[in-house]
């Protein structure tokens, strides 16, 4: 084989993933950071991350489960180089503050905060196996965990939600 048909192979290759994945890819890397331009750009750089390491994945099939390790690497990456920014809401400008105004379902957003709320031991198992759809031998190779910790944090993840839902209940 020619090198340029090589190259050829291995953009359709890579492209064939990321056209599949990329999807999964930030669904993961939005709840991963909680926002969405870190999560563009957690996902740019695992893209370019696997791009530059495609010829290590041996098996397409497990393509999803490469491609969100990477994501998750990258968004640990991501935060150890960088000091977020705060933003005071009272100094928004008016395109800003246009975003503040939108009246999201208060259960929908109790939950989402509830589950952000959660320590990111508990938070990315309960991420994975819920939006993600991943089963608990899969997180636990995901995570580099045994399945029975996996299970575990699963577990806490739920009581800590459910803890927290009985507590804004009572009056």
């Amino acid at each position: 084989m020619n090198t340029s048909n090589t190259a050829g192979d291995r953009r359709r290759r890579f492209d064939q993933l990321v056209a599949v994945f990329h999807q999964d890819m930030f669904r993961y890397a939005a709840w991963l950071c909680r926002d969405r331009s870190i999560a563009e750009d957690v996902v740019q750089e695992a893209l370019l991350r696997a791009w530059k390491s495609l010829d290590a994945l041996r098996d397409d099939a497990a393509a999803k489960q490469w491609l969100l390790t990477i994501v998750r690497r990258e968004n640990a990456r991501y935060f150890e180089r960088r000091r977020l920014e705060t933003v005071d809401i009272d100094n928004l400008t008016a395109s800003q503050s246009v975003l503040l105004a939108e009246a999201p379902d208060e259960q929908i957003e109790d939950l989402r905060e509830a589950i952000y709320g959660l320590d990111d031991d508990y938070r990315e198992p309960l991420v994975l196996q819920v939006l993600m759809g991943y089963s608990t031998n899969e997180i636990a190779e995901l995570m580099g965990l045994k399945q029975g910790a996996v299970l575990t944090r699963l577990h806490r993840a739920r009581l800590k939600l459910k803890e927290q839902s009985a507590d804004e209940l009572r009056p």
